[in-house]
């Protein structure tokens, strides 16, 4: 079954919400310069109302980070009480091995031959649960950090897939496309964070997201 993450939430009402629609992942943003960020205290106590409500229900919480310490990495994952860290500026291989078993990285390779040397490179630090991706693969783009609006190439993803045992694709996925990109590409999971939002970002739409993971779920079907 390809697992499902909702990325860039920023209230508990709206990630309860995720959460019953039936997601398997939580994305929270701790890169100040998004519209997606969240207050490390907000998290915090949205992260331990869910865990509250929810108990062994309760999405997996991943944080992003954007070219922040390790310190930083770990203090905010400890104190908000994290699952995992998604990692995904310039981080190099050393800065995830400084975080084993809690950090992995998401890469945007701009052709395949790159993608499969990367996705090397970075799998070998990569976490060993099976709750977490080994990589992430994104669309390209010369100056973004992801939130393109743009999709990884096919032959992108496979290449990094070739190589990471639990590839998470993102990119430009909502509930017209993800279908057929699951069946494409067969990706671990998928990822998605405009695509499931009706105009403020960091507010999930209910209809939005229930059509996605619908979508997804028929693609496995």
């Amino acid at each position: 079954m390809t697992r499902v993450k909702i990325c860039g939430v920023r209230s508990y009402e709206n990630a309860l919400m995720v959460a019953n629609a039936g997601a398997d992942l939580l994305g929270l943003n701790f890169y100040p310069k998004t519209p997606r960020y969240i207050e490390p205290a907000t998290a915090r106590e949205l992260a331990r109302r869910l865990r509250t409500r929810l108990g062994a229900d309760c999405p997996v919480l991943v944080g992003v980070f954007v070219d922040a310490s390790p310190d930083v990495v770990r203090e905010i994952v400890s104190d908000v009480g994290l699952d995992f860290a998604q990692l995904s500026g310039d981080e190099t291989v050393e800065t995830v091995a400084n975080l084993a078993g809690i950090a992995f990285r998401a890469i945007r390779p701009p052709d395949a031959a790159t993608a499969a040397a990367e996705a090397q490179a970075f799998v070998g630090v990569a976490p060993t649960s099976e709750d977490a991706p080994s990589l992430m693969v994104d669309a390209y783009h010369p100056k973004l950090y992801g939130g393109t609006g743009e999709t990884a190439s096919v032959d992108i993803a496979l290449a990094v897939k070739r190589e990471a045992p639990r590839m998470m694709l993102a990119g430009g996925l909502n509930s017209q496309n993800v279908a057929e990109r699951v069946r494409a590409i067969r990706p671990w999971a998928v990822d998605v964070a405009s695509g499931v939002e009706a105009g403020m970002p960091g507010i999930k739409d209910e209809g939005k997201v229930r059509d996605f993971i619908a979508a997804v779920r028929a693609a496995d079907a």
